[in-house]
């Protein structure tokens, strides 16, 4: 494959935006760039957005060291994300059929997406059809989630800034919480993203200090979850303190598998993926604890805030964003095809991780989530295990470039003529 001229590189970002995402986007064009290649287009809104002929040439925007340092400051997704699960290759071979006459069309050599377990499932299957058709297109997957679900890996790019804000956040809403005096004291109760796994809702333990006694109590969706343990816990709490806080995941779930946001939400959207939209956990909660309390509650609930806030990103976290995107470039410059790049930790003090490529097949369509022994033995709290885990995550700043006092983004002009 090396001594083949070079042609071109498409890249797209797929499912839920990071603060991260976009310092993965620029790894892969400058390396690209450096590698020789002579076009890199920018699929919008991903394969959907491919499907329909919606893509860019990144080197008419990307066009200074100015326009990357701005992208890598950028928040959410630059080229539009989306959540397309493509069939079986046997249930719908005509939509393989046009991504590939559009890819040949285009004279692209590698195809890097960077998403997290729905968009590995797309690598997976198009490598596999490449391998099939005898394409030698090559396929590579860049890691992107804060879930930080994705298996093999130590962590993903963009969990690291949702923790640093999550952290942030929750000591914010703690001494907030300090400044009120109630009759019957109060119960604050944040809802934090995590459909299956926990890692965003312990990162709330991160706010834990000299000055914050950090939250009261974390619930993650690992375990089955007791209404009335819950109730009785904060109860409990209320008799000590006059301001109790309690982090919930939005999954978090009866021994029957029903979600607490389903108890008090009649909203059934689903996604392409089968996912169930989950919002109102903290709310239902809170409605739970003034019947059976009496007391003031009061449900939080970030929602995208913690996968959009740019301005408290984590240093460790976009540096390695940029640098699996490079991983990603190169591994598929150099053959390889239905990998992923992975993070590999090699010392925690200091804090050192190296980049390795791993079978896709391994990966999509998988879960990671907390380990049990990163769980207090009561279900409430996470261990000093998993916060020592976390925190090397989310050192160092990364300053906004501000603009009339409001950080600079980095965008697409005319984007929604594009559409």
């Amino acid at each position: 494959m090396k001594d083949k001229i070079k042609r071109n590189v498409i890249v797209g970002q797929s499912g839920g935006p990071t603060a991260a995402i976009n310092s993965s986007l620029a790894g892969v064009y400058r390396t690209a760039i450096d590698r020789g290649y002579n076009r890199v287009f920018g699929m919008l809104h991903g394969v959907q957005g491919l499907l329909e002929g919606r893509y860019i040439d990144l080197s008419e925007h990307i066009k200074t060291g100015l326009d990357q340092e701005l992208l890598k400051r950028t928040p959410s997704a630059y080229l539009g994300s989306c959540r397309y699960k493509l069939p079986g290759i046997n249930e719908d071979k005509a939509v393989y059929e046009k991504i590939f006459e559009i890819l040949d069309d285009l004279q692209v050599d590698c195809f890097i997406y960077i998403g997290g377990n729905d968009s590995m499932d797309t690598i997976k299957k198009l490598s596999d059809y490449a391998i099939v058709t005898g394409s030698e297109i090559r396929f590579v997957g860049c890691p992107k989630t804060i879930d930080n679900d994705l298996a093999l890996t130590d962590h993903t790019p963009g969990y690291g800034s949702a923790a640093k804000y999550i952290g942030t956040s929750v000591k914010e809403v703690i001494r907030d919480g300090w400044s009120l005096e109630t009759a019957k004291g109060q119960i604050l109760v944040m809802e934090i993203m995590g459909r299956n796994a926990g890692w965003l809702t312990g990162a709330s333990a991160l706010a834990k200090g000299e000055d914050c006694d950090g939250p009261d109590a974390i619930y993650l969706p690992e375990l089955d979850f007791d209404p009335d343990a819950f109730v009785e816990k904060c109860r409990q709490l209320l008799k000590k303190k006059r301001s109790v806080f309690v982090a919930v995941s939005e999954g978090i779930h009866l021994a029957d598998g029903t979600y607490i946001s389903e108890m008090g939400n009649s909203a059934s959207y689903i996604d392409a993926f089968g996912h169930k939209q989950l919002t109102g956990t903290a709310r239902y909660l809170c409605n739970l604890l003034s019947h059976e309390i009496g007391c003031k509650t009061r449900a939080i609930e970030l929602s995208t805030l913690q996968r959009a806030a740019s301005h408290c990103a984590s240093r460790v976290d976009i540096l390695e964003a940029f640098e699996v995107g490079g991983a990603a470039m190169k591994a598929a410059d150099e053959g390889e095809t239905g990998k992923m790049v992975v993070i590999v930790r090699t010392s925690d003090d200091p804090y050192q991780a190296s980049t390795e490529v791993k079978d896709v097949h391994r990966i999509a369509n998988d879960e990671r989530t907390v380990p049990r022994e990163w769980i207090s033995e009561d279900g409430t709290y996470v261990t000093n295990e998993f916060v020592n885990y976390v925190r090397p995550l989310i050192q160092g700043d990364v300053a906004p470039i501000m603009v009339d006092g409001i950080p600079r983004h980095l965008y697409v002009p005319g984007y929604q003529d594009l559409l």
